[in-house]
């Protein structure tokens, strides 16, 4: 399996997790919340059970596991707040060691203690890991969405913008899967346009296995001004479709700079965006299949993009 990072960040990595056993214990604050009603509590409850995550305009990422919360702060997160409970504290070191081989760390005075009762009261999962945390949002913005996110050395790929913007989808599952799949097959970000479930959502968060804090993300914005920042930026509009919409036969190019635009699961994508596009795409799938989940098709059309702007090849069917 690839490991991911540079190999200055892997060294780093490995540095900070060979401290003699135990001395994590040493950053752990005396004292205890033992009130279900502390000021601390209740945001993580409110973030962690998707009450107040940051969908609507401001707030905290609510983070829960160890993965995650490794995963948000190797990517440059700053940390607002990491709680943890006595059945949590042997996850603590990996994640003290995530924060000591990141620019931003772990300030010991944001490490937060709790009874294992209370941590579960304020959990999203039927199953607490024993350790959350809330983080700061990154600020993007539309040519991030373009470009990509830098390296850790500061540059970008320079490949053309391949933009993801997810219209309407309200499962929060399938917009986790989208964003998750939109990094693993090289999008440079996503945009989920007003009216879908927020990407930061807790179930959303899992179900992107972390891509969500990784990518160049942009949320709640209107279509209309979605479509004429693409357009004005040369990004061709390509509108997803059923078969059933979409009959006709040609090729489809997405070795430019290009938009895939995924629609709701039952609706499908406004008519302002299927006036806009460059070109109706779909996946031809069995007659006995009425079709595929936004994640699902999502997936298969950044696959062909990616397999495109590997080979230079521009094989794929209009009703692809």
């Amino acid at each position: 399996m690839a490991q991911r990072g540079s190999p200055e960040e892997r060294a780093r990595r490995l540095a900070g997790r060979h401290r003699p056993a135990e001395t994590w214990r040493t950053d752990l604050p005396p004292d205890i919340i033992t009130s279900r009603d502390n000021k601390w509590l209740k945001m993580f409850r409110a973030a962690l059970q998707g009450k107040g995550t940051a969908g609507g305009g401001g707030g905290s990422i609510g983070v829960e596991g160890p993965k995650l919360i490794e995963d948000a702060v190797l990517s440059g997160l700053e940390t607002e707040a990491l709680l943890v409970c006595d059945a949590g504290e042997t996850q603590l070191e990996r994640i003290l060691s995530a924060g000591r081989a990141s620019e931003v760390g772990i300030p010991r005075s944001r490490i937060l203690r709790t009874t294992d009762k209370l941590f579960a009261g304020v959990a999203g999962t039927e199953t607490p890991q024993g350790v959350a945390a809330l983080f700061r949002p990154r600020e993007w913005g539309f040519e991030d969405v373009l470009r990509g996110r830098a390296t850790a050395e500061g540059a970008f790929r320079g490949d053309p913008p391949l933009v993801v913007v997810i219209a309407g989808v309200q499962d929060p599952g399938n917009v986790g899967t989208i964003v998750r799949s939109a990094e693993a097959f090289g999008a440079t970000g996503v945009i989920a346009a007003r009216g879908t479930a927020d990407p930061w959502s807790p179930k959303a968060m899992r179900a992107s296995a972390g891509s969500a804090l990784r990518l160049p993300l942009l949320r709640g914005i209107g279509i209309p001004v979605v479509l004429a920042q693409l357009k004005m930026a040369g990004v061709k509009i390509f509108a997803a479709a059923s078969n059933a919409d979409e009959p006709e036969n040609g090729s489809v190019n997405f070795q430019g700079p290009a938009a895939i635009f995924i629609g709701n699961e039952g609706a499908g994508l406004p008519g302002e965006v299927r006036s806009a596009a460059d070109a109706m795409i779909s996946i031809p799938i069995s007659d006995a299949v009425e079709s595929l989940n936004a994640g699902v098709a999502a997936s298969v059309l950044l696959f062909e993009a990616a397999r495109q702007r590997r080979k230079g090849a521009a094989a794929l069917p209009r009703g692809v």
